[in-house]
């Protein structure tokens, strides 16, 4: 398993949870791992039920509305849905939701001809 690419987008002090298989030892952000091998689930606050929070939201997605997914646009699957994921809180009242929508539409049209043409 390899270790999971890092951005410059992500904050330094950010925690980053991933298994102990694929752990990076000369990694300089803060990071925690679990060893699901040994059954450990929970190391203080490193576990993976974020993740798999996600990919159930995902499969949901793509059982129940979409059906398939093409792997030209899968990027756009995945980014429609870690939107909801990120922007859905009922918390969030709805008209930042709208403005954080809006925000993030700018630069990103797909004209027919494209979507539609091979990869």
């Amino acid at each position: 398993m390899s270790v999971p690419e890092l951005t410059e987008s992500q904050n330094p002090r950010q925690m980053i949870d991933f298994p102990v298989s694929c752990a990076e030892p000369n990694l300089v952000y803060d990071h925690a791992s679990v060893n699901h091998s040994a059954k450990e689930y929970v190391n203080g606050m490193a576990h993976t039920n974020g993740i798999e929070s996600v990919w159930a939201v995902l499969k949901r997605g793509f059982y129940g509305v979409y059906h398939s997914f093409s792997e030209k646009h899968l990027q756009r699957y995945v980014d429609e849905f870690s939107f909801r994921l990120n922007e859905g809180n009922v918390k969030n009242h709805t008209m930042s939701r709208i403005d954080s929508l809006l925000a993030k539409s700018v630069g990103v049209r797909i004209m027919y001809k494209e979507l539609i043409e091979s990869v």
